[in-house]
């Protein structure tokens, strides 16, 4: 048996229970982790409301670590009592014990522990896919302008740094004092409060009028149309996110007259759609991580039994760096 963490309809935090399920056998293709700890996600809130539409009942989370219990038939690349981390659908990973298929799940270098493995998943292969496989026409090199919302976030710390190493002046906003002075700290070399400036203003002042070559989003409706403005000619739009609602429909002339835009919705699981390329994404974070050049910050740890708290805590922007559920 094992506890885990379920809705049977979308809503409010409210509607995550918490309810012991029966736990079997891996099948082919699955392993059966015991976790360790457990990440938490903007996108855990997107199913739980029903932005993103899942059947229920759902079991709830996207990223933990712990340690396999059970291998299924023709999984070759782990073996029962490796040290192990993944992000993956489908969901359901705030729980003890889960089976689950073993593409995503990843062995997790002994340098990296099992909080941080369960911190960074999700988050850190987002960024990897983000700055690395989400490129404007021409590529990114060092010295290009990129401008990253939400910098102060799971997302974004990780991100933040990691264009620090590539060489690239990121451009971070955030919606406090504190969390800009954060981002900085993390190696933006400019942040804006977008609570108090345009960032859209401050966006040309910094890049003397040119614009960045790139817009990382995951806020969604409130920085689309300012965002878009910020891009350079042949600029590209790189959302990810909806943290403030989906972003309204738009008619595909206005990028034409902005610029010859480009627009993507990429998402991390197209991604990661094969072992070989899971692989390589998760051997790039761990490498970054493991040099100490990344550093996975947890500034909120909850236990499993607050995981309402939890998802207040996100939805109200109280969180920074990344949220773990402990065990």
């Amino acid at each position: 048996m094992s506890r885990a963490v379920q809705i049977d309809q979308h809503g409010g935090p409210e509607q995550m229970k918490i309810v012991d399920v029966q736990v079997g056998e891996p099948g082919p293709g699955q392993i059966r982790i015991r976790h360790k700890a457990v990440g938490l996600n903007f996108i855990d809130v997107y199913q739980r409301t029903g932005l993103y539409q899942l059947p229920m009942p759902v079991r709830l989370g996207m990223e933990g670590s712990g340690i396999i219990e059970a291998v299924g038939p023709g999984v070759t690349h782990l073996k029962v009592g490796d040290r192990a981390a993944y992000a993956s659908h489908p969901p359901g990973s705030y729980c003890e014990v889960r089976v689950m298929p073993a593409t995503t799940v990843c062995k997790l270098p002994d340098a990296i522990d099992f909080d941080t493995g369960a911190a960074m998943m999700l988050k850190g292969l987002t960024a990897e896919y983000l700055l690395k496989r989400t490129l404007p026409q021409g590529g990114l090199k060092a010295g290009d302008h990129v401008l990253f919302h939400a910098a102060a976030g799971g997302v974004g710390l990780i991100a933040t740094q990691w264009a620090k190493v590539l060489g690239l002046q990121l451009i971070g906003t955030a919606g406090s004092d504190a969390k800009c002075q954060l981002a900085r700290e993390m190696g933006a070399a400019h942040v804006i409060n977008y609570a108090k400036e345009d960032f859209l203003a401050r966006v040309k002042e910094i890049t003397g009028g040119k614009g960045v070559k790139v817009v990382y989003d995951s806020v969604g409706k409130d920085t689309w149309d300012k965002s878009l403005d910020c891009l350079q000619p042949f600029g590209l739009m790189a959302s990810f996110g909806n943290a403030s609602g989906p972003v309204p429909p738009f008619a595909p002339g206005i990028l034409g007259a902005k610029g010859s835009l480009y627009v993507t919705r990429q998402t991390l699981f197209t991604h990661m759609a094969t072992r070989e390329s899971t692989q390589a994404m998760a051997d790039d974070l761990f490498d970054v991580v493991a040099s100490g050049k990344v550093k996975i910050r947890i500034d909120q740890r909850y236990p499993l039994e607050q995981v309402q708290q939890a998802h207040r805590d996100l939805e109200a922007r109280k969180t920074t760096g990344c949220t773990i559920l402990t065990l």
